[in-house]
């Protein structure tokens, strides 16, 4: 299995400053969603709105965020990191600008939603330069930082904007986050490279239609649920899941399908992002109800509900990438459902505290219930993404920053529905006012409770999950050691092979080489056929052809880098098949190991393109490393060991002794 992360090794400063790029971008994000909440009142006297318009600053923005988050990926693979994550952040400042000067409700709706576009965007752009970047024995910590800013972004937001209304009119708020958007835009703009290999994704506008459509009318139905028509909720709920259906159906036919599905066919992964939004579920809605009963029923301003959250928001950062590290060191599988655990207990402690008179055992009371969920979504988002290999991981993490928003768009719609529905029901049964709002807050801490309690049942079957997955990688090496005589090419091939496209120059392949550590790849034609192999053997004996000193590490001693800077333009315009050896020896996919052995001897190589039958398309590469792997493996199994435990204790499988630790 290949790996999505950086090498290990120790973290270089301009990673850590990618990192923390990253990380202000997902808490920027993040903390948009919310930052407006506090604010609905004084925008609905303003605009002389009611609460059923003014909440689309809020559902409009998580629908609209939902949308883009799947072309997120296509972008992110096709523009330069730095120009992208530019554009995009500058989307949020535009829209700052034109909701804080907006004349009327629809302009600051207008201003609102092209907000969530950069937000869908921005997520996983963000995390992609996280995954990219980090070490991999380093990158449950760098998650952790990642869920900390996700999870302080909607937190905080609730926190300051209360504060900031206790003195200034909400206009300010726009102007704000204005400011701090433009403060990360310069950040991205001086600190980022581009950390991938860029190609010409393609964006598949039907598929854009239909999940656009699917998740709004499937996000529209549930947030209406409690307080429009049930009939309009559940059409518009059943129209939704029809477009994603055919969504689906869509994405496994075309050529460019806008999601990759493939990252569902793993079950640790569909397990953690679960957990993930369960754990997203209970932030976004402690965090709209809290606010909302500390004030219409407690009585508290906007300022004391802020002060009397800050604590645990601000403890939950400082602990996030504390959960990181552990999980790094100890995996998740104790980790994570002691989080959902404590979640459980202390929502229903808080619901209990809700009756009682005194407001600060409420806010004590609700801070290990915060805190908890740092051991719970950060953990959770690793655990998911390290069970994908590097090609499926960018889709991975779509699939994550979509499930970002919907998780927030459930969370404040069942909470806020549970807390009316109670609350009417209360009051039809004879309570008063305060007793029945008490009753409708007990309902939501009960709704999140139930949802903690289905965290631990997945938290225990995702480790049983990631146990079965191993001790299938364990058979099949086993299994391949046992028939190595017989065994065909395919089955020990590398199928997820780093290729170069006809399109290329020579300064992007050794970009490739350069970043992906290798010496070689092959150069397909669009069709995905083998046009021909490119060494770095090649490009070493144009140099010395054509820029003789270039060619020289002397060169330097000498003070004539600028040779090799004139070699470096040189190579931007050559193609890369102008180099290439296109008479390239390859393998059939369903020759016999003993045959890719010959082929190797006899022609010197250390690796040879695999294509499926004569002139058909290249599907992977077999090597000498590989066959030499397994004919260790046949040794162990000969011995009566197993090749997937003595790698672990020799630390000779990298990726093994990763799924070891995750769990």
């Amino acid at each position: 299995m290949s790996s999505s992360h950086a090498p290990s090794q120790g973290m270089s400063r301009s990673a850590i400053g990618m990192i923390v790029v990253a990380a202000a971008a997902a808490f920027l994000a993040t903390f948009n969603e919310t930052f407006l909440n506090v604010a609905l009142t004084p925008i609905m006297e303003s605009f002389s709105v009611d609460i059923a318009t003014v909440q689309w600053l809020a559902t409009g923005y998580l629908l609209v965020a939902a949308m883009f988050v799947p072309v997120s990926n296509v972008l992110y693979q096709r523009f330069a990191t730095r120009p992208l994550f530019v554009a995009v952040v500058a989307l949020m400042v535009i829209g700052s600008v034109i909701g804080a000067l907006a004349p009327s409700f629809g302009v600051l709706l207008a201003g609102r939603l092209l907000q969530a576009i950069g937000t869908g965007l921005l997520t996983p752009i963000g995390m992609n330069i996280t995954l990219a970047v980090a070490p991999r024995e380093k990158l449950g910590m760098a998650m952790g930082i990642m869920a900390a800013m996700t999870t302080l972004g909607p937190s905080l937001a609730i926190v300051v904007s209360g504060a900031l209304l206790s003195f200034t009119s909400w206009t300010t708020l726009m102007w704000i986050f204005g400011a701090l958007a433009l403060v990360v835009l310069l950040a991205g703009a001086v600190l980022l490279r581009t950390v991938v290999p860029l190609g010409r994704p393609v964006l598949d506008v039907l598929s854009f239609l239909l999940v656009a459509v699917g998740l709004v009318g499937l996000l529209y139905g549930i947030s209406t649920a409690f307080s429009g028509s049930p009939l309009v909720a559940a059409i518009t709920a059943v129209v939704g899941i029809a477009a994603l259906a055919a969504f689906i159906r869509r994405q496994s036919r075309i050529e460019n399908p806008l999601l990759n599905l493939q990252p569902f066919r793993s079950t640790p992964f569909v397990l953690g992002v679960a957990m993930t939004m369960l754990g997203l579920l209970f932030v976004f809605a402690m965090n709209v109800v809290i606010p909302i009963f500390l004030q219409s029923v407690r009585g508290l301003s906007p300022l004391g509900a802020s002060l009397l959250l800050a604590p645990g928001i601000l403890l939950t950062v400082a602990l996030g990438p504390i959960a990181g590290r552990l999980f790094d060191r100890r995996g998740g599988r104790v980790m994570i459902p002691v989080g959902f655990a404590i979640m459980a207990v202390f929502a229903l402690l808080v619901g209990v505290a809700a009756g009682s008179s005194s407001v600060l055992l409420f806010g004590l009371l609700y801070i290990p219930a915060v805190l908890a969920t740092s051991l719970v979504i950060g953990p959770s988002q690793t655990f998911a993404l390290s069970h994908l290999d590097r090609e499926t991981s960018p889709h991975g993490v779509t699939v994550v920053s979509t499930s970002f928003q919907i998780a927030g768009c459930l969370g404040t719609s069942l909470a806020v529905g549970v807390f009316n529905a109670t609350t009417s029901l209360s009051l039809t049964g004879g309570s008063d006012a305060l007793a029945a709002s008490t009753t409708g807050f007990r309902g939501a801490a009960v709704l999140v409770a139930l949802a903690s309690a289905l965290g631990i049942v997945l938290a225990v079957a995702s480790t049983r999950a990631s146990r079965t997955a191993r001790a299938a990688q364990t058979a099949t090496v086993e299994e391949s050691a046992a028939s190595g005589a017989t065994r065909t090419v395919e089955g020990l091939m590398k199928s997820d092979v780093h290729a170069l496209s006809t399109e290329q120059s020579v300064l992007e392949a050794l970009r490739m080489f350069s970043e992906r550590g290798i010496s070689g790849a092959p150069v397909l034609d669009a069709d995905g056929s083998l046009a021909g192999f490119l060494s770095d053997g090649d490009v070493m004996r144009y140099l010395s052809a054509e820029h003789p000193s270039s060619a020289s590490i002397y060169s330097f001693a000498i003070g004539e880098s600028a040779d090799l800077e004139d070699a470096l333009a040189d190579l931007v315009n050559l193609s890369v098949m102008r180099l290439a050896t296109r008479e390239v020896v390859t393998v059939d996919a369903s020759a016999s190991i003993a045959d890719a052995v010959a082929v190797l001897s006899d022609e010197h190589l250390k690796k040879v393109p695999v294509v499926r039958g004569e002139g058909g398309p290249m599907i992977g590469i077999v090597s000498r490393s590989a066959i030499n792997r397994l004919a260790i493996s046949s040794s162990l199994a000969s011995r009566g060991e197993s090749a997937g435990d003595t790698a672990e204790q020799h630390g000779a499988a990298g990726d093994v002794r990763q799924e070891s630790a995750l769990v």
